[in-house]
This record gives structure tokens, sequence and C-alpha cells, in this order.
């Protein structure tokens, strides 16, 4: 039997400019990437109904809905990853793309090498490890009725629910749980989950925070599992128990 064609991943560009539109679908097809093109929320939301999409490049600016809006309405019902594209280099606009669930941020003039190694990044790390990875491959955590697959990259609760995390908040809670009982400082979470990216910052860790809180705690205005050193930064407090499958 003929092996199923595997196709490219599928990035869908949602920018109103036509020129960076055109610059960034000719670049990532020339890099091997299927891409897909849409001026406003509109067109994003047809392309979505009608296609699958690996990650969307999302511009903050745009007519009609801006791209706050439309990341906050899709992290409501889907995970594909979001970089946030943006002419305005606003520390502002950089916390709340954060907090409405972009896994990333970048600022425009961008060089197109470094929107690649960000898209090829967040890809990577949501790809399944291979099977022949054992340890890694059966590396299950459970607490406080919830259950961490590392290599499969899913949350899910007690009743089989799976709860929707992006890449960013994934790889967090990962750490997280693997250092249960120890205060992690945020320079030591940029370097474990952002590899000291440049855009990395103290408030991106606190708003990838503040968004994991609000999917895993029973109560987000008194954390249980996810509890804040002043000054310091956070720390795992419920009991992770790490099961060989």
């Amino acid at each position: 039997m003929a092996n199923a064609r595997i196709l490219p991943e599928h990035i869908l560009v949602v920018d109103d400019d036509p020129r960076i539109r055109q610059m960034l679908s000719r670049y990532f097809e020339e890099e091997g990437y299927r891409v897909t093109l849409a001026g406003d929320g509109g067109e994003m939301r047809d392309c979505l109904d009608k296609q699958s999409i690996d990650i969307i490049l999302l511009d903050l600016v745009l007519p009609g809905e801006d791209g706050l809006t439309l990341a906050r309405d899709l992290r409501a019902r889907s995970d594909v990853p979001i970089i946030m594209l943006t002419g305005r280099d606003d520390f502002v606009d950089r916390v709340v793309g954060l907090e409405v669930g972009a896994d990333d941020y970048i600022a425009k003039p961008f060089h197109l090498r470094e929107v690649l190694a960000r898209v090829r990044g967040i890809l990577r790390r949501r790809q399944p490890q291979a099977s022949a990875t054992v340890d890694l491959a059966s590396e299950v955590y459970s607490f406080e009725g919830l259950r961490l697959d590392t290599a499969r990259r899913q949350l899910t609760s007690d009743d089989g629910n799976e709860i929707l995390l992006t890449t960013g908040e994934f790889d967090m809670l990962c750490i997280l749980v693997k250092h249960a009982g120890r205060v992690l400082q945020r320079e030591l979470l940029m370097d474990l989950t952002r590899g000291r990216n440049l855009e990395a910052f103290d408030r991106t860790i606190d708003a990838q925070i503040a968004r994991l809180r609000r999917k895993i705690e029973p109560d987000v205005s008194q954390p249980a599992l996810i509890k804040s050193v002043r000054g310091v930064g956070y720390v795992f407090c419920a009991r992770a128990t790490r099961q060989e499958v």
C-alpha cells in the first residue's frame, strides 16, 4: 500500500497590507510551507472554517475587528498557535496580546528569517515526540484531577475532557509540574520556556501564568496550584505523581 502523502505545514497570514501578505507568502512557500492569505477577520474565519491551519500570523491593526479581538475569540475555541504582528512597538500591546492567548509577538519591520525561526520553533514544540524516545514518550503526570501527557502535549481532566493550552502555556505547565515544590525565578522560566528570546520579558511570564491559572485553577482569585512568590517568581504547589505508561 502506498504511503499517505504528508502535506506541508499550513500558515495563515492575516494582514490588511497586501505587500506584507505577498512578501510572507512568497518567502514561506519557498521554504516549503503552504500559505493562505486573509485581509481581515471575516476572511480569516472563512479560511478556518474550510481548511486546517497549523499556525496564524495575525496583524494587530486590521479593519473592523482588530487582532486582539480576533485572537481572544479564536483562543476561546481553538489552540492553533498565533504569532501577533504589529507596527506598534508598544509594551502594553505586547502584554495584552500574550494575555489574550498569542504564543509570540513580532514587531514590524521584521526580518523574514526571524519570523521563520519563530514559526519553526512553535511548530516544532507542538509536534509529538518520536516513539523511539522512550522516557519522554511515557512521561505522564497526574495532579488535582488533571492528567498531563508531555509526549502527546495534552492536558485532560478526570472525565476525559481536554483543556486546550497554547504552546507557551503547555511549555510553562510542563516546567512547573516537573519542578513541583521548587520556587522558579522569572529569569529561569524565560530560559526554560523561551530560550532567552529577545522578545521575552518578565511580563510575558506573568501573562502566561495568568492565562494558565484561568484554565486550571478552581478559584483564580485564590490560586492553589500555581502560587506567586513575591519578588522572585512562581511555585507549583500541587503534588504531581509521575506515571509510567
